[in-house]
């Protein structure tokens, strides 16, 4: 059987499965529309909330970036899973308890302020559908692939399938959709490295792999290591970046994922306060399971691909372009070829292909004496390399289509949260609580497909052209959420003396300087070309577009603390709300709200 006709098999199969959950639980009221009715089991809501969580750029494109910047990128690993610990500790069992269906609803009651909840409407969509941008990235590159067409096909085809699932099922149907996407998702990561592992080190374990010895006798890093810098790269395993953008970066991720809204929407379906924290700490053990084998993945990747570009050592003559077009192993890269995605060039004509640093002064002293023209690898986007991993280290058919499976769960679980959460805030916290106070359940759950729809067109259209590769779009989206949701929510459960005026001034400061910041680097509205700077040389010091979020919240935290100093205190009943919020009882029932 073909390798085509086996990824059709296991996308094929998967996405019978995804669309039959969603029709099997698809959502009959606004409750189980927007919280699942409130009935899902923590061990369930964990390994939901995993998938949710693990996205396209966790998937397809951390270990990538981690693979060709090595230590540095560890940041993506330290600040997501810090993050998460944050928000399981300090935020999710006090909002579960309060007992709303949206984020933007608990700071318009918590700040009673129906301009609050606007704000926070408004700072939840720029966020979620930033994510979301990143996650059609991932599908478009996952189905260009797999199904040999180009990346913008791919991605048409990929909105379709979530537009499919998501619209219909609400958080009742994602909720069960995304624990068999979470199956297949860990079974394709965690397989295929065990294999590579094996391959590289006797190792079964993937994370004790990348500390053991390869074949040669010297520790993979060590090999790794030394490689990299016979080519002029800089050393896998060392820091090179500058350590106050890498702290802010880190500091940004961490908050933005605590607050992000279409996770803690998560912690709105399960019954009660205990469950809440039982979920976040079963999600905890199912984020584990790949965020521990992610670096493992990126070292032995980066080892596998630089070796077959110098498969006598890196003193000898670099892989010839008949080896390339004739031997099995190489197959990969024309497949790849296809998708626009990975290139070479015969530059200097002497039928190899050289892979090297060509701005390395060291590197370019060896190149003129060789009658090298530069780097021949032309390109490689770093979202391709888990997906083609199984192809690089020569594994079996299945493996490769189940990972093709496991990449369009990870993008399409958490595209399908994002979409809930801007439905969510559209039709509940805009329609219902804004311009339509009065209208039907039928007619609300109506407005959420609506705006549902829309998102997937406007994710769509941008994911053609996206800001960078996926988990670099995605870390935008992180700071956004930092610079605005995350300090109201911590005000709102843990201040008494922030008020409406402050929290609006805070939230309103933190997101539009942020949003600015980010447009001047990436391009306004992310339009190519209409930069002012760039991440190699940002306005403010070392700080790059994706680490302002972190500077984002902190502006939003000291404006919002002045405000309120300034102006009349919160009412009694608001600062006894905050109160009872914060002690560990049971939850409330579940309220519509206005």
């Amino acid at each position: 059987m073909d390798q085509f006709t086996l990824n059709l098999i296991f996308v094929g199969a998967s996405f019978a499965l995804y669309i039959g959950i969603a029709i099997w639980a698809r959502a009959g009221s606004t409750s189980e529309f927007y919280a699942a009715g409130r009935g899902v089991h923590p061990v369930t809501n964990g390994m939901a909330t995993a998938a949710d969580w693990m996205s396209a750029a966790s998937f397809i494109s951390m270990a990538g970036l981690i693979a060709f910047t090595g230590y540095d990128n560890s940041t993506y690993l330290m600040g997501w899973t810090g993050g998460y610990v944050l928000l399981a500790l300090l935020l999710a069992p006090y909002l579960r308890k309060f007992g709303k269906f949206t984020v933007p609803e608990f700071i318009g009651d918590r700040f009673y302020s129906p301009t609050a909840r606007l704000v926070a409407v408004i700072s939840l969509l720029v966020a979620s559908l930033t994510y979301v941008i990143g996650q059609m990235t991932g599908v478009g590159v996952a189905f260009g692939r797999f199904l040999e067409v180009d990346n913008t096909t791919g991605l048409l085809i990929g909105a379709v399938v979530v537009f499919a699932y998501a619209v219909f099922g609400g958080m009742k149907g994602v909720t069960y959709t995304q624990v068999a996407q979470y199956c297949v998702l860990i079974a394709a990561y965690t397989i295929p490295a065990v294999f590579i592992s094996l391959q590289l080190t006797g190792n079964p374990i993937p994370a004790f792999g990348l500390f053991a010895e390869t074949g040669s006798g010297e520790p993979l890093l060590q090999t790794l290591d030394q490689i990299v810098t016979d080519l002029g790269f800089k050393a896998y395993t060392q820091h090179h970046g500058d350590t106050f953008n890498m702290l802010l970066f880190t500091l940004s991720l961490m908050i933005g994922t605590a607050g992000l809204p279409h996770v803690i929407m998560r912690f709105f379906t399960v019954p009660k306060v205990s469950d809440a924290r039982w979920s976040a700490g079963w999600t905890l053990v199912f984020i584990a399971l790949l965020y521990l084998t992610a670096p493992a993945v990126g070292a032995m990747a980066r080892l596998n691909i630089t070796q077959q570009f110098w498969p006598q050592g890196t003193n000898a003559e670099a892989v010839s372009v008949e080896t390339i077009e004739s031997d099995p192993a190489y197959d990969w890269m024309a497949t790849w070829q296809q998708t626009g995605l990975l290139g070479w060039e015969d530059k200097n004509g002497d039928g190899r292909i050289q892979y090297y640093n060509d701005a390395a002064p060291e590197m370019q002293e060896r190149a003129a004496a060789a009658g090298w023209q530069g780097n021949e690898f032309v390109n490689f986007n770093n979202d391709i390399l888990v997906l083609a991993n199984p192809e690089i280290a020569n594994l079996p058919g299945w493996v490769i289509g189940l990972v093709a499976a496991g990449g369009l769960a990870a993008a399409l679980s958490t595209a399908a949260g994002l979409l809930l959460a801007i439905s969510s805030a559209v039709s509940h916290d805009l329609v219902k609580g804004r311009i339509a106070p009065n209208i039907s359940e039928k007619g609300e759950l109506l407005s959420a497909r609506i705006a549902m729809a829309a998102a997937i067109a406007v994710a769509t259209y941008l994911g053609i052209n996206p800001p960078g590769f996926a988990a670099q779009t995605v870390a935008l989206a992180f700071g956004l959420a930092a610079a605005s949701i995350f300090p109201a929510l911590m005000m709102g459960i843990f201040s008494k003396r922030v008020n409406n005026t402050g929290a609006v001034a805070g939230m309103l400061v933190g997101l539009g300087v942020t949003v600015v910041y980010i447009f001047l680097h990436k391009g306004w509205f992310f339009v190519p070309g209409t930069n002012s700077f760039d991440d190699s040389d940002p306005l403010l010091f070392t700080v790059k577009s994706t680490s302002f979020g972190a500077v984002g919240a902190l502006l939003n935290f000291a404006t919002a603390i002045m405000v309120s100093r300034a102006t009349q205190e919160p009412p009694q009943e608001i600062q006894d709300l905050v109160e009872s919020v914060r002690i560990p009882r049971g939850a409330g029932a579940a309220t519509a709200g206005h």
